[in-house]
């Protein structure tokens, strides 16, 4: 890992340097994000933070015995009571 200074510019930007936009492989237009820590600001492409969130969600499921599947189909059936509730359409199975 290399240490790199850059200026702050007048609106609060500040330009990547080409070897980390290389090594990251960021491209005009990639959103990034700001994760702040005790130790200072990480920048990650928000690619990685979506993915480490759903790691993170796959984790979770799996410490309490549940599949995707299930919490699939869970969200299936609370979507239809909700549905049924609101405006009285009977939740019919889509199989």
């Amino acid at each position: 890992m290399s240490t790199q200074v850059v200026r702050v510019q007048e609106k609060g930007q500040v330009t990547i340097p080409l070897e980390i936009r290389q090594r990251l492989n960021l491209k005009k237009g990639d959103l990034v994000t700001f994760v702040e820590t005790e130790d200072g600001v990480l920048i990650k492409p928000a690619e990685v933070i979506v993915s480490d969130a759903l790691d993170e969600i796959g984790k979770a499921l799996k410490d309490k015995g549940i599949s995707l599947e299930e919490l699939i189909e869970r969200g299936r059936e609370i979507r239809g009571k909700l549905i049924e509730e609101k405006y009285g359409i009977p939740d019919t199975p889509s199989r």
